[in-house]
């Protein structure tokens, strides 16, 4: 039988983890959380006016007969609202439905023709290449797999914007399920049919909470937890690996036999202390999150009262997405029949930096050059978060690192888990990070596999297990 078992952080993955604990009838176990709510980057919160924000334009989609046992759980059958996705590029003012490549017919001719024959040539060379070389990057793997036309046009602008990192310096294993390569004679029927394709993908289809905002379901399932085995407004400032104990703010210490941590890997290791570790974990590379909620009066327009979210891959808005968050649920705004909400999403990075001082104002100004809004005086209530670690990078040579992070801490007795504590994009959404919890549990406790950390591949290949 395993000792106690230690779990830091209640966001997706503590919470996963605690609960299956439970449900072994484990009860040497303690969650330490440093802010005073479960969730982490899985929270919602509550502006002035009212108006409810998530940190990021979260859907629930899944990938677990689990995971989808516990959103049942936490709010019941009908605690949700069901939406048929319904998400879009805007570029060269229009909107072009989501995948953008294979619905160019929306384009200008002289971009729409530039795109097609991209996708041909790209077809020819994969056709005729009796060796193809690896893509050494990412930047290379769309050249190769949608051809110069998408890739300048869209994919490359795009994914700067997404990452904040050239796309050269990121590796593309983690790509999967998250993008569709086009069919070239599929995208030329749509254009000689004038037909729509947007059917693509595993979250075509996704469900939101009624009230609260993402964050109502992992409110709703920290209740699960005994107050006597969670601690909320307690912060670790040491990590010692050897002693397996860990050191709070107010200096107590408090002992460990498996320690699973969901905290950002580069952050675990610095409180350890050990050079080995901290060596390698600077290498790790993530992108800052800036997430801004505006609040609108009046209703929804036409043009926009279907659609859930869209993306920008043009220089006239700092943006990169924006979702139509009224539109998840009308609880979202005081009143639906007088508000309408729209949340964007910002990446920073050294390469890619921004101006805090003025990333509300640039917002609203990237919504009346995309014409999401058509004046000033329609916005309500403005809400600003910044999510340091917004998203793991996937960067290259990413696999090599985290095997010798990972191996180091395992020895030690140390899990790391989650969105930031694996570091893998690929595996990093709700329902992944929730399971990765729970695979750890299983591992520690009777050596099950973890199939979500150890093969992504497996886990996203579109049957849910």
């Amino acid at each position: 039988m395993a000792g106690r078992i230690l779990i830091l952080g209640a966001g997706p993955t503590g919470i996963g983890a605690a609960l299956r604990l439970q449900e072994l009838k484990r009860n040497d176990f303690l969650v330490l959380e440093a802010s005073d709510h479960a969730g982490g980057l899985a929270s919602s919160f509550v502006d002035e006016k009212g108006f409810t924000w998530d940190v990021g334009g979260h859907v629930q989609f899944s990938h677990y007969h689990r995971f989808d046992q516990a959103m049942e759980e936490a709010l019941g059958p009908d605690g949700w609202l069901y939406h048929e996705r319904r998400s879009y590029v805007w570029i060269e003012d229009t909107f072009v439905p989501y995948p953008f490549q294979n619905n160019i017919r929306y384009l200008t001719e002289a971009s729409r023709d530039r795109c097609l024959a991209g996708l041909e040539k790209a077809a020819r060379n994969a056709k005729n290449a009796k060796s193809a070389k690896r893509p050494k990057n990412f930047r290379e793997w769309i050249l190769t797999a949608f051809g110069q036309g998408i890739a300048d046009l869209f994919l490359f602008p795009y994914n700067f914007k997404v990452w904040a990192y050239p796309p050269e310096t990121l590796d593309y294993q983690w790509i999967g399920e998250r993008v569709s390569v086009a069919d070239v004679d599929r995208v030329k029927e749509n254009i000689r049919l004038r037909r729509d394709d947007v059917s693509w993908g595993p979250n075509n289809t996704f469900r939101f909470p009624k009230f609260g905002g993402t964050g109502a379901v992992w409110r709703a399932l920290v209740k699960k937890i005994p107050d006597g085995q969670i601690r909320f407004k307690t912060e670790v400032t040491r990590v010692d690996l050897d002693r397996r104990e860990i050191e709070l703010r107010s200096g107590e210490e408090i002992s460990y036999d498996h320690l699973l941590s969901t905290i950002p890997m580069d952050e675990l290791s610095r409180l350890t202390g050990e050079g080995a570790l901290m060596k390698s974990a600077r290498q790790m590379i993530y992108s800052t999150s800036n997430i801004v909620g505006v609040g609108l009066k009046g209703e929804c327009p036409d043009h926009l009262a279907e659609k859930c979210w869209m993306y920008f891959p043009e220089s006239n808005c700092p943006f990169y997405r924006v979702t139509l968050f009224s539109n998840y649920s009308p609880n979202n705004v005081p009143d639906i029949r007088r508000y309408w909400s729209l949340m964007t999403e910002t990446s920073e990075s050294n390469h890619k930096p921004v101006s805090q001082d003025r990333l509300i104002e640039d917002t609203i100004q990237g919504l009346l050059n995309t014409k999401l809004i058509q004046n000033r005086s329609q916005v309500v209530s403005t809400w600003k978060f910044r999510a340091a670690h917004g998203y793991p990078i996937p960067f290259l040579k990413r696999d090599g690192v985290l095997k010798d992070i990972q191996g180091r801490l395992m020895k030690k007795g140390v899990y790391s888990r989650g969105r930031f504590g694996a570091w893998k994009y690929e595996v990093s959404n709700q329902d992944h990070s929730f399971m990765q919890g729970v695979e750890a549990v299983n591992h520690i406790v009777s050596g099950k596999p973890e199939v979500t950390y150890n093969d992504p591949a497996f886990v996203n290949r579109g049957t849910k297990i």
